[in-house]
């Protein structure tokens, strides 16, 4: 979202507390009913309510990687109609979709291999061909976890996006330039506390500086583009950025 500041979906600076905030909140049911399960001893009934707070937290799990698909598509959506789907850009959220949906795969598959397990609880046999065939593991579990793991090796974000968060990508979708930042003129507890901008939304008038309509401001990156495939990463190469000084002393 640093990359393409015109199409985030939320302040780029807050998409990691943002979604600490939904994992803390995920992980409270999951510790909830974790708790309920090492304190139940012979007590069944709230074994069982414990297993069924663990399953809803592996729910929310899958909930949660269903929300971040939906962003992707949000800014994939806009990249295409403004035609900045540039092949790095499409790399990218075809990788996100892809692995996302491995693990939205083992997220669904934990959750009803949970309820089924309480649900059967102390049972001997015929438990259910998911608790008695070890084939559902491998192939909801093992196997998506060993997919995922390969496919970001291979193709990780990294290598299709700067490393400086303030170079984005212009309306043009070729031409890189080293801009501001994400700038918000909401103070930092705001944008903590409303990291989606509701309140912008509500009233029609967005918080944030679009910098990126002002390019004459902003140096030209002269190391190639991630957009053409021109600029790379590696470390040994140095970034030939164009030091201009903002034209107006105030930016």
């Amino acid at each position: 979202m640093n990359y393409l500041p015109m199409h985030a979906v939320l302040n780029p600076n807050r998409v990691l507390i943002f979604f600490v905030y939904v994992g803390a909140a995920v992980e409270a049911i999951t510790v909830a009913g974790a708790a309920k399960n090492a304190s139940a001893g012979s007590n069944l009934d709230e074994y069982k309510s414990g297993g069924t707070l663990v399953a809803a937290g592996l729910i929310l799990q899958a909930i949660v990687e269903c929300f971040v698909i939906a962003i992707v598509a949000t800014v994939h959506t806009r990249c295409s109609r403004a035609r900045m789907l540039s092949p790095n850009v499409r790399t990218l959220c075809f990788t996100l979709y892809g692995t996302s949906a491995f693990v939205l795969l083992r997220c669904v598959f934990r959750a009803v291999e949970a309820f089924d397990m309480f649900d059967k609880l102390g049972c001997r046999v015929n438990c259910g061909p998911i608790l008695s065939n070890e084939w559902y593991l491998y192939a909801f579990e093992l196997g998506p976890m060993l997919i995922f793991t390969w496919w970001m090796n291979l193709m990780h974000p990294g290598r299709h996006l700067p490393r400086k968060k303030l170079r984005y990508l212009c309306p043009d979708g070729r031409t890189e330039r080293m801009g501001p930042g994400w700038m918000d003129r909401r103070s930092r507890w705001e944008t903590f506390a409303d990291p989606l901008d509701l309140k912008g939304v509500l009233k029609g008038t967005s918080s944030h500086e679009a910098y990126w309509l002002r390019e004459d401001k902003w140096p030209v990156c002269k190391d190639g583009s991630f957009a053409t495939g021109t600029a790379t990463n590696t470390r040994n190469v140095p970034e030939d950025v164009q030091e201009l000084a903002p034209l107006s002393p105030h930016v």
